[in-house]
């Protein structure tokens, strides 16, 4: 009788109470609140690592289209001769855009076809979707966005224009190193030129790829009462004309100062992230803008960090302002033509 009554009452004993229960529930919710930031960094970080994986991936591919014999960079994008195909003629590469029509051939299909370069290194899973669409992305309605016009006006699963171009891009060029297609002005104006990889000596130093900024009107416009034009076929312009501004085409082709015609635009001019979104297409701002800022990192009015890839096939996390102050995007705008195209890299240029 005694040894049942001792056994009931360890019994009783061995249950937790109400305030013990709920001291435990406070620990794990505690613990939880400290796992998480940690957790939700380490993700984060990750997700920055496989886009500089892709990155990389990409850059190689560049240099295997180079190595392969065609010595020069291929032009960011051009118009196409017809509605498939890689084929291109130089007499419709003009800066009037007469030939809309065919779409552009984008030099990620250049890198995917002749640099053995998969699809999938070209997205990033810090971008909706893994990337921006085309800007024209043809018949296929999967390959649009929700609401999506292309550049003709068309909407979801018009056929034309149809562009030669990765299905979803992450990744968008130096502009001074990929030229864009504008190769001949009517007005015997700048243009645009093939550069040579023997052109740039510091390979270590210049920023040939990085990420496109998701909410930027290249990658996603999402501005309230207008539909979404993509303009993800185009590189970044990493300079600003010195009486041109932004119309780097207009800058003239004299230069008495001989330090050149083109400079790094001001830290300021990057915009806060918050208010990009229709800030870039207006024609005032540089399209740094375009660039990400949506990795862990420094942060500031201006965002985080993105991966930078160089041309030696290196990839650094950096912000946008550190590129600018240590002059990281070249010291020569390579693809623009007629002469005076040297960058001002002076202090406070």
């Amino acid at each position: 009788m005694h040894g049942t009554r001792a056994h009931r009452r360890r019994s009783e004993r061995s249950g937790f109470t109400l305030i013990e229960l709920l001291v435990v529930i406070a620990i794990i919710a505690l613990l939880i609140g400290i796992l998480l930031p940690s957790l939700g960094k380490a993700r984060a970080t990750g997700r920055m690592i496989k886009c500089a994986a892709g990155e990389r991936s990409v850059v190689q591919g560049i240099a295997g289209y180079l190595i392969s014999g065609k010595q020069y960079y291929p032009p960011h994008y051009v118009y196409g001769a017809d509605e498939s195909g890689l084929s291109w003629r130089f007499e419709d590469q003009q800066q009037t855009n007469p030939n809309l029509n065919h779409g552009y051939v984008h030099w990620s299909y250049f890198i995917f076809n002749e640099g053995g370069v998969p699809e999938s290194a070209f997205q990033c899973p810090g971008m909706p979707r893994g990337g921006a669409p085309a800007t024209n992305p043809g018949p296929n309605s999967d390959h649009w966005e929700l609401g999506q016009i292309n550049d003709l006006g068309g909407g979801v699963g018009a056929t034309t224009p149809n562009d030669r171009q990765v299905k979803r891009i992450a990744f968008t060029g130096n502009a001074a190193i990929f030229p864009r297609n504008k190769f001949f002005s009517s007005d015997g104006g700048r243009k645009n030129i093939f550069v040579k990889d023997s052109d740039i000596q510091f390979s270590s130093s210049t920023i040939l790829t990085t990420e496109f900024n998701p909410v930027s009107d290249y990658a996603a416009v999402k501005v309230a009462g207008e539909t979404p034009l993509f303009k993800s076929h185009r590189p970044i312009t990493p300079f600003i004309g010195l009486s041109s501004g932004v119309n780097v085409y207009a800058e003239p082709l004299n230069d008495p100062t001989g330090y050149g015609r083109y400079r790094y635009p001001r830290v300021t001019d990057i915009e806060d992230d918050a208010v990009i979104v229709g800030a870039i297409e207006d024609g005032t701002r540089t399209n740094m803008n375009a660039i990400g800022r949506h990795h862990p990192g420094k942060k500031s009015a201006r965002g985080g960090t993105t991966n930078f890839a160089f041309v030696d096939g290196h990839v650094e996390q950096l912000s946008i302002e550190t590129t600018i102050e240590k002059r990281l995007w070249g010291d020569k705008f390579w693809s623009m033509g007629g002469g005076a195209n040297k960058v001002d890299i002076r202090p406070g240029q």
